[in-house]
């Protein structure tokens, strides 16, 4: 299948291309549940033959399984043919089982624990440690992983954090950036706050912002999105069904935000996936086309655990979905006026 693509080139150095759809890693990380190494695999070369070549991943997802299953998955692959990404932020150290991270969220994967580290030489460390996991002699761009307070717990915490990424992790980003080392960095977090935050402060090339501009969620357009739209800075959308229920539905045992999903967005789901069965769109394919129209985005990435979670993606991003579709959501305030509802 062919995927459309966009390219972003923001400093007029050669860019990078990215497919509409790209794959994030967090779920062959096994999150939630086991995954063997086989599906992973299998899983990946399924978003390849659809032709997904954007790929993310973290040493947090799986405490280094996700980095270590792709490293497999690499071999053989033409590296120029993709954009890869992985995060910063987080140095995994040896502990015993019992005292891991993630016990209950991240299933059957080493015993490790990670120590928040937004310093110059973390930074080094830290990808040196995710190439030899991944196994390949570059990545093409470094996030910052967190700098959220759904991460670190109040807004004080975060701001300290950022505070050390601006005087440490930021200093050796634009140094690998005007190196060659990487073409871009960013941060990878689940907030709009702290991404226009740097961007109001430093030089990031790229968010990749986790379920804050849905069908559910258009937060960021009061603020962020119109900032990197004018400074040319690419959005790359993780978690485009906020945990699940745009993918389900408004089901028993949704998920949202990784949590049963609340009465009220239960409610608000139910009326959104209304509007799309009234149109002939599925809720997934609405939910996967949405973030791509607004000009800032260059990518979606949902994640997937079969190769027919993955392959279902594509088909769900290659659905026709009309204007009349978004016109309706707005008219029922179930979409934000300001949307945009064209294709960039």
């Amino acid at each position: 299948m062919a995927i459309a693509t966009r390219h972003w080139d923001r400093r007029g150095t050669g860019g990078l291309t990215f497919t509409e759809l790209g794959l994030g890693t967090a779920p062959l990380g096994n999150l939630y549940r086991a995954v063997s190494d086989a599906d992973a695999l299998a899983a990946m070369e399924a978003a390849w033959a659809e032709g997904v070549r954007h790929f993310d991943t973290a040493p947090l997802y799986g405490l280094g399984l996700a980095e270590t299953r792709l490293n497999r998955f690499l071999r053989g692959r033409p590296r120029d043919a993709l954009v890869l990404s992985t995060k910063i932020g987080r140095h995994l150290r040896v502990c015993a089982p019992d005292r891991r991270d993630g016990i209950g969220k991240w299933i059957e994967v080493p015993s490790r624990t990670g120590v928040f580290d937004y310093s110059h030489d973390g930074v080094m460390r830290s990808l040196e440690v995710s190439l030899e996991r991944l196994g390949t002699d570059r990545v093409d761009i470094l996030y910052a992983h967190d700098l959220d307070v759904f991460t670190h717990g109040s807004e004080a915490a975060r701001d300290a954090c950022l505070a050390a990424f601006m005087a440490g992790a930021h200093r050796a980003l634009v140094r690998l950036r005007d190196e060659g080392v990487i073409a871009a960095f960013g941060l990878g977090v689940n907030e709009a706050a702290a991404c226009q935050w740097v961007a109001e402060r430093g030089d990031p090339d790229l968010f990749l912002l986790a379920g804050r501009y849905t069908l559910l969620e258009q937060g960021p357009l009061d603020g962020l999105l119109p900032l990197c739209a004018a400074r040319g800075i690419g959005v790359v959308i993780g978690g485009p069904f906020n945990s699940g229920i745009l993918a389900t539905g408004a089901r028993p045992g949704a998920h949202y935000n990784y949590d049963p999903a609340p009465p009220a967005v239960m409610e608000r789901v139910a009326r959104i996936e209304a509007v799309c069965a009234a149109h002939g769109v599925a809720l997934a394919a609405a939910a996967l086309r949405f973030p791509l129209l607004h000009p800032a985005v260059v990518s979606v990435i949902p994640g997937g655990q079969t190769a027919a979670e993955i392959r279902a993606g594509a088909r769900a991003l290659a659905a026709p979905v009309p204007a009349a579709l978004w016109a309706d959501l707005k008219a029922e305030g179930l979409l934000s006026a300001d949307a945009p509802t064209a294709a960039p």
